[in-house]
């Protein structure tokens, strides 16, 4: 089996070692495949995100991604497609996901006794589209700078792909409802057109439930009700945000996991970003990205050597005693990684 790794950049070379090295205690011996990105690849190629690297995540089909600085206010990047064309990208995240033709970013999000407080019993799976919505990142200026403006582009196809896959993935996993969480009551043509497709795929699938609230009455509510989510499907924008909240929620972005699933190839990274300012530090909580390795080998057919790692996370977070400062503790990345692959190796009897 072949992985492929993007290291990222901040944190994310100790956080990829440590993912590595869990992934590696399960007894599953993949071939790494370490793919340049960022400033490794323009050194090589002399751009951020070349086609040579797009067609060697494409060949591994399953990729370790590592978080990238994205920059306030600039970060765009320009690719070239085959015919000739160039397609400008508002962030080398944004440009992964839609290079590789990724469509859905399923971030798992669930709670801990001992960390999570009143939100311990929380078990949800947010579906974010990401092909679309505000983050095609179509801008201009307008007046002198004195205005600016931005494009939200919503259609029925991506919208039907998304909420389609939450409800698969419902059926899949037992799951009993799937929620679409919109602003129609505001956005009447943009996010109405997404929930009223949401709705139709909703009709096809009698023994999921199908329900839809307002995007600020659905923060309100996991605040409130923990255990109100099941799976979530949304736009863009609305996903990235509303995951966010609910890591706040769990105890720490350090947590949540996620993937960008798409046809031919997929990605596997955690919900936080690149977080420079502890890079070097030992602080870096690796466990968000290690149960998105979990969700690689799910993916790939390796579903014991997953659990296995699921259940590693839960026994160490639970335990209390080797936890990284985010969570309260004084545990380094490395020690935090090798606490939970003592646990991988003890579940599965290595």
């Amino acid at each position: 089996m072949r992985i492929g790794v993007l290291k990222g950049n901040g944190i994310g070379p100790e956080i990829t070692a440590a993912t590595i090295r869990v992934i590696e205690a399960t007894g599953i011996q993949p071939e790494w495949d370490f793919i340049p990105i960022a400033d490794e690849a323009f050194r090589l190629y002399g751009h951020s995100l070349p086609p040579q690297v797009i067609q060697r995540i494409k060949d591994v089909k399953f990729c370790i991604k590592a978080p990238l600085l994205a920059a306030r206010l600039h970060g765009r990047i320009s690719c070239t497609q085959t015919d000739g064309s160039v397609v400008t990208y508002p962030s080398i995240n944004n440009a992964i996901r839609r290079e590789l033709n990724l469509f859905v970013n399923p971030r798992p999000i669930r709670g801990y006794a001992g960390i999570s407080g009143r939100h311990e019993k929380m078990d949800m799976v947010i579906m974010r589209e990401i092909t679309e919505d505000t983050y095609i990142g179509w801008e201009k200026t307008l007046e002198d700078g004195a205005a600016a403006e931005a494009i939200k582009r919503v259609t029925r196809s991506a919208s039907w792909k998304v909420s389609q896959y939450a409800f698969e993935y419902a059926r899949k996993h037992g799951r009993k409802k799937v929620s679409c969480l919109h602003k129609a009551n505001v956005l009447h043509e943009t996010d109405g057109l997404f929930l009223r497709t949401f709705q139709e795929v909703a009709r096809l699938y009698p023994d999921i439930v199908g329900d839809d609230m307002m995007i600020d009455a659905a923060c309100y509510s996991v605040i409130r009700d923990p255990c109100w989510f099941d799976v979530v499907v949304t736009v863009n924008q609305y996903g990235d945000i509303f995951s966010d909240l609910a890591a706040g929620l769990a105890g720490s972005l350090g947590l949540a996991p996620g993937a960008n699933i798409g046809c031919s190839a997929s990605t596997f990274e955690a919900a936080h970003g690149a977080a420079p300012d502890i890079a070097g530090t030992g602080a870096a909580n690796p466990i968000a990205l290690i149960l998105s390795g979990a969700e690689l080998l799910a993916h790939a057919g390796y579903g014991k050597g997953s659990e296995a790692i699921r259940e590693a996370v839960t026994r160490v977070i639970e335990a209390g005693r080797t936890l990284t400062p985010d969570l309260g503790g004084r545990s380094t990345t490395e020690q935090v990684a090798d606490a939970i692959s003592v646990e991988v190796r003890a579940i599965l009897g290595h």
